[in-house]
């Protein structure tokens, strides 16, 4: 090849830019930054038509700016003791949140889990006060920012997820109990939830022979393509034989997920069960932060992760064991069963993440998912939709909230 002579060579000449303007000068003012202003924890005691109208408590959390801006936290406490131990945390917490910019609430609960350092080791009640705060201050940090948590956790990775419907069995009568799925799922629904061992007469989750009867009805009355998952509580407490016998009878009927068989901690049960069933295993929920989901996942056993973030820390927990979750290539499953408060949270967090398949929805009218809110979150022909609107995407009415305050409903029942 023959060599490049100098003639050849390319030659670069220097391109003339024109003289660069003067920066503009910054103006001299202080850009107005939102601080807390004010913490309240409000105990609220409603019934809830799908517990047999039992009495459920749960503890609000009412966060307001210093420029008016109102967020709302919720903590599933369930007992009413439990509500009030939690709001005694929440008021002393609230130094560590008074004063804040409440953009800052990731580092805001960090300073919250080191206020628990003695006290919340692990979780318990220190965790509903965390999870309650966090939840408000993400619908503080929408509504300043003029979009949705689901966005600013990332936006949404689902066009849509599947709504069913989560419920307790409650009648003696099977035929009745599968009338009453097939009225839940007609307007679109794509299965039913059932819980097990709940208030009435049902008694299932005693007798195999009925438990049986059972999930062979149901599957005739709602068809071959429906959901059906069944969740055996707290009060079910089957050995690892018995949970092998009735799972393997149910996956005759297309059982779908079968949860907390064996409680919230068996690894080796879950790990027998396991090896003899094909059925999805679903537990999780009573665990309180991601050290405690960590421990389950390394199990190796759980199937579908449920997480509830009015317990688990809130949005900012529920977000940490999702991503987890998601690494560990498994199923996150949102626990939202109480207030509309917590079913916003659940959905901004499970749109935004892959290990989320669906959505559960209560299917009869309470007074937390219904009266509480202004527009009610509910499903459209089956199917969930990302929130859109800033914050959490909702309005609290507090008319409501005062009509429900725990100190009035339980004076109200001793008197």
């Amino acid at each position: 090849m023959p060599a490049h002579s100098a003639s050849n060579t390319s030659r670069f000449e220097p391109v003339a830019f024109p003289p660069a303007e003067p920066p503009t000068p910054i103006p001299n003012e202080v850009i107005a930054v939102s601080r807390v202003e004010r913490v309240e924890a409000i105990p609220v005691s409603y019934p809830e038509p799908n517990d047999f109208n039992a009495l459920r408590h749960l503890c609000l959390v009412k966060i307001t700016t210093d420029d008016g801006v109102v967020g709302w936290g919720e903590a599933i406490t369930q007992f009413p003791e439990a509500s009030f131990a939690t709001k005694a945390i929440v008021d002393g917490m609230a130094e560590r949140v008074v004063g804040r910019d409440p953009l800052e609430n990731i580092a805001i609960w960090h300073a919250l889990r080191d206020q628990k350092w003695w006290y919340g080791y692990n979780g318990g009640i220190a965790s509903y006060a965390v999870a309650a705060i966090d939840i408000a201050l993400w619908d503080i940090k929408g509504k300043l920012l003029g979009t949705s948590v689901c966005n600013l956790l990332g936006g949404p990775v689902h066009e849509r997820l599947p709504a069913v419907a989560s419920c307790h069995a409650h009648h003696e009568d099977i035929g009745r109990m599968v009338e009453e799925a097939q009225e839940w799922v007609a307007p679109g629904l794509h299965g039913v939830k059932v819980g097990f061992g709940k208030r009435g007469n049902a008694r299932l989750g005693y007798e195999h022979d009925r438990d049986v009867a059972y999930m062979r009805r149901i599957r005739e009355g709602l068809g071959p393509e429906k959901l059906i998952m069944i969740d055996c509580g707290w009060a079910i407490k089957w050995d690892v034989k018995t949970a092998v016998r009735r799972v393997q009878a149910f996956e005759e009927y297309g059982l779908h997920w079968i949860e907390e068989p064996l409680g919230e901690w068996d690894p080796e049960g879950y790990r027998n069960l396991r090896s003899k069933t094909t059925s999805l295993i679903a537990y999780g929920e009573k665990e309180w932060d991601l050290a405690g989901y960590e421990r389950v996942l390394a199990t190796g056993t759980v199937d579908v992760v449920g997480v509830d973030p009015a317990r688990a820390e809130g949005i900012t927990g529920f977000k940490k064991v999702a991503d987890r979750v998601e690494a560990s290539r498994r199923q996150v499953n949102a626990h939202a069963w109480s207030s509309a408060i917590c079913s916003a949270a659940s959905l901004a967090v499970s749109f935004s993440t892959p290990a989320a398949k669906l959505v559960e929805v209560k299917p009869l009218a309470n007074p937390m998912q219904h009266e509480l809110v202004a527009e009610p979150i509910d499903h459209v022909d089956g199917w969930m939709y990302p929130p859109t609107r800033p914050g959490l995407g909702i309005d609290v009415i507090e008319e409501v909230v005062d009509r429900h305050r725990s100190e009035v409903i339980l004076e109200n029942r001793r008197s």
